[in-house]
């Protein structure tokens, strides 16, 4: 089985992709999603986070996400000590959720793959790419944030050109191009590959 990265910036639609994927029966594991039930719930990453950041990331005994988010997006050491904790813990899960999958491949969705070092893990990497604009406008609808809050976010996330560089395909979703049938013509390589 194939292990293939999903890669894109910020309103990229990258989420949009995974879904075409998994209509076509591919499992998909979205890697932001883990990482937030690991932080909530996961007793390591909780013991990992509160000796990092202080017993107040869980006042209460709940994850404040809103405050640690706030911490970590603004000071590059304190983020690159909380991706050094969830990012082992999200590859280790990736790993044992693969495992159980019976596909000739599956995804793993995430936008920091490259700068992480997950990416290495992978037998692959398809990157969905969007001019910087649409996707500003994608996310500040989407999440009802300013444009200085994703800029911020957009700052925080893997470059493009590292992005292109360790991609073996890209998806251009620029509302000019239509996404199904590239994804269709990647999802035909892959199977033929997974094939070999």
């Amino acid at each position: 089985m194939l292990r293939i990265g999903i890669t894109g910036g910020i309103g990229s639609g990258k989420s949009t992709v995974c879904r075409v994927f998994g209509v076509l029966g591919v499992p998909v594991f979205e890697a932001d999603a883990a990482g937030k039930r690991l932080l909530a719930d996961d007793p390591t990453v909780r013991h990992a986070v509160t000796q990092a950041f202080g017993a107040e990331a869980y006042p209460g005994g709940t994850l404040d996400r809103g405050s640690l988010a706030r911490r970590v997006f603004s000071d590059p050491a304190a983020r690159a000590r909380l991706n050094g904790i969830i990012h082992p813990a999200v590859r280790a899960t990736f790993a044992q959720w693969a495992a159980e999958q019976d596909a000739p491949y599956v995804l793993m969705e995430s936008a920091i793959l490259v700068g992480s070092g997950g990416a290495r893990a992978l037998d692959g990497l398809v990157l969905v790419t969007a001019p910087e604009d649409l996707r500003l406008q994608r996310t500040m609808q989407r999440d009802g944030v300013g444009e200085e809050a994703v800029r911020a976010r957009m700052a925080a996330q893997d470059a493009e050109e590292d992005m292109r560089l360790a991609a073996l395909h890209v998806i251009h979703n620029d509302d000019h191009q239509l996404v199904i049938p590239q994804v269709l013509r990647i999802h035909q390589s892959l199977l033929d590959r997974a094939a070999a």
